[in-house]
């Protein structure tokens, strides 16, 4: 997509400004049906008969008076003044010699109170690197040049039907230069592609890009929604880091943040003296647990706002899925708060309905204008249908993150096997829901932080089981039914919890057990690519059959995963006890030679060795209820998959 500058060669009549607002979208503004509004609010360089200069737009309804300020004016109020447009609440403005580059905020004065303030662009595109906080006048110019990944790659890696290992990461932590400073866009994008396609993941997710104020948030107290930020360079500096992606197959998905907002001054909150942007009642407009604002989903302007900024990821940068945070706190009204602390919704629930209207409205927007793009919600209850269509009342997401798998994985998994018996329950419970949704297992960020140490850290006994019970819980994640996703530093054993001033430890990779650990999330990854029986059934009862759940007292678990073709199938035995197991029988479905093609305690990913290194001819003896079975050994601690000559 390459965008330059407009000529604009109208003027309206009312406010006698030219303006690159129509009626018409003034009123789908308003009424909540906007959805490309940074093609026409913000900062836009233009020309018009000939002069270039800057368009300023900028949502104000309780504004006695706004004025742009900057470094083109030397920051001096009324001498660039924005005029109503019609009775919008929209202000705007034309001012030749304004210039790309150039910074500026809006200087607003409420009509209802002495309130005074200068505000960031709430559609900027480009803001100052933090500490700084003003907005930049800049261009979405770019020549793309991943055509092929737009037209075809994105539709060959559909969620539903393909396999998806996402590598989860934050940008500013992933690698850092020797003077400790973080990595640009431009620097991050050989090295990033390089490492995902060494690695065979098939989607990036970055942590929020979306232009925050306070490093330590992480992007999730976002201020500028529609810049990158400058942190680590250009928006177009970002694009590239998506093409250099897209180019190389790897699909790029963004944390985005429609719950809660930053509450810094130069911010959305109390943008116009009022609350325009975040309900007015602190027991709906402020979030208890991260001390940000809450939006004001009811509003219409807010959905055309947020929507808007949704598929401008989508449309400007390419971003091929939104991954949308804390939806359960969108969900509930009561969500953190006592009994008092909250407002019941009109029929006296709990269930935010207008956040839910909203969630439904985006989906179906999101999946109109780009049907093969995804959105993934992180909700962490048991509401119903989140990843169905709005049609029969769903939420209408692609995907759900399964966080009572994870809950419960980890759970298990940090115990002293010799206590695993007592708790199998965990590992088998899943299976009772798993279709409910269509879901995405993750290992994710918020698994290596506050306290809770890194995932190696986290695994019992010695180094070398905490090695093999890692490769255990990967080799785990793999055989479920679902899609993949894992945080940055846990596919080579990072030991240390995340922390986002410095980079990970990448010289860990010296030592065999993590180079050997990084090797099998690889291998896992090649083998999830390569097998259909591993992906193509995901969302379907049909791929997926137990063989054997109930040996607590052994801590072993036999499952048989299955693809569309009746004969492609995948056996996989799991150990989760340092014992090894002989002559341990194992129930299969079909007569043959079955060969080990995986095994987590192979040498070369720093297991001991022990196996079935030669394949395993069937046996016509009936188990597991199955009419064959192979007589096998379950190395300790350890996965194996099995499949079929």
């Amino acid at each position: 997509m390459t965008r330059s500058v407009s000529k604009i060669p109208r003027k309206d009549e009312k406010s006698a400004t030219f303006s690159l607002l129509t009626n018409d979208d003034l009123h789908l503004f308003n009424e909540g049906n906007h959805f490309c509004l940074y093609e026409k609010m913000g900062a836009h360089r233009v020309e018009i008969n000939g002069v270039s200069g800057t368009y300023f737009s900028v949502w104000a309804p309780n504004a006695e008076c706004v004025h742009v300020v900057g470094d083109f004016n030397g920051w001096k109020k009324e001498q660039h003044s924005l005029h109503p447009k019609q009775e919008s609440g929209i202000w705007e403005g034309f001012f030749p010699g304004v210039n790309k580059g150039d910074i500026y905020k809006y200087y607003i004065q409420s009509r209802h109170n002495e309130y005074q303030v200068e505000k960031a662009d709430p559609f900027a595109f480009f803001c100052e690197t933090p500490p700084r906080t003003g907005s930049i006048v800049w261009d979405l110019d770019y020549s793309w040049k991943d055509q092929n990944w737009m037209d075809q790659g994105r539709k060959r890696h559909d969620f539903h039907n393909s396999p998806v290992s996402i590598y989860e990461m934050h940008l500013g932590s992933w690698r850092r230069k020797p003077n400790d400073s973080p990595l640009t866009y431009l620097e991050l994008a050989p090295l990033l592609t390089e490492y995902l396609k060494k690695m065979e993941f098939t989607h990036v997710e970055f942590l929020p890009v979306m232009e925050h104020p306070f490093y330590g948030s992480w992007g999730y107290q976002c201020t500028g929604y529609f810049a990158p930020t400058s942190r680590y360079g250009t928006p177009q500096e970002f694009m590239h880091l998506v093409g250099q992606l897209h180019q190389n197959n790897i699909g790029v998905i963004l944390d985005w943040v429609p719950s809660h907002f930053a509450t810094d001054e130069f911010a959305l909150g109390l943008f116009d003296g009022t609350h325009i942007y975040e309900h007015a009642d602190k027991r709906q407009g402020f979030h208890p647990d991260w001390g940000s604002h809450i939006f004001n989903y009811g509003r219409n302007e807010i959905s055309s706002f947020l929507i808007s900024n949704a598929l401008y990821w989508l449309d400007v940068f390419h971003i091929d899925g939104l991954r949308v945070d804390a939806v359960a706190s969108m969900l509930y009204l009561d969500y953190s708060r006592k009994q008092g602390e909250w407002i019941p919704n009109i029929h006296g629930g709990r269930e935010n309905l207008e956040a839910i209207g909203f969630l439904q409205k985006f989906n179906e927007q999101v999946y109109e204008k780009h049907p093969h793009a995804q959105t993934m919600a992180e909700e962490s209850t048991d509401w119903p249908m989140v990843s169905k269509p709005t049609y029969v009342g769903g939420l209408g997401f692609g995907m759900k993150w399964d966080m009572g798998w994870m809950h419960d994985t980890l759970e298990y998994m940090k115990k002293d096997p010799i206590h695993r018996k007592f708790h199998h329950d965990r590992l088998t419970f899943r299976m009772l829901y798993a279709y409910h949704e269509n879901f995405i297992l993750p290992l994710s960020h918020d698994e290596v932080v506050h306290g809770k140490g890194s995932l190696i850290a986290r695994m019992p006994g010695d180094d070398w089981q905490k090695f093999a019970n890692l490769r255990l819980l990967f080799g785990h994640m793999f055989a479920q039914p679902g899609k993949k996703l894992l945080f940055m530093g846990g596919e080579f054993g990072q030991w240390a919890e995340w922390n986002h001033d410095k980079s990970l430890d990448w010289n860990l990779l010296e030592y065999p057990n993590h180079k050997g650990l990084q090797l099998w999330l690889k291998s896992l990854n090649h083998l999830y690519l390569n097998e259909s029986a591993l992906f193509e059934n995901e969302f379907s009862p049909e791929g997926f059959e137990w063989i054997d759940c109930s040996d607590s007292q052994q801590c072993a678990l036999i499952l048989m995963r299955k693809g569309i073709d009746p004969d492609d199938k995948i056996i996989v035995a799991l150990n989760f006890t340092p014992v090894p197991r002989f002559d341990y029988r194992v129930g299969v479905p079909c007569e043959g030679a079955w060969e080990e093609v995986l095994n987590s305690d192979a040498e070369e990913f720093g297991g001991g060795g022990v196996g079935n290194p030669q394949p395993v001819q069937s046996a016509s003896m009936t188990w597991h209820g199955q009419p064959y079975s192979v007589n096998l050994v379950l190395p300790p601690l350890a996965v194996i998959f099995l499949k079929c000559q």
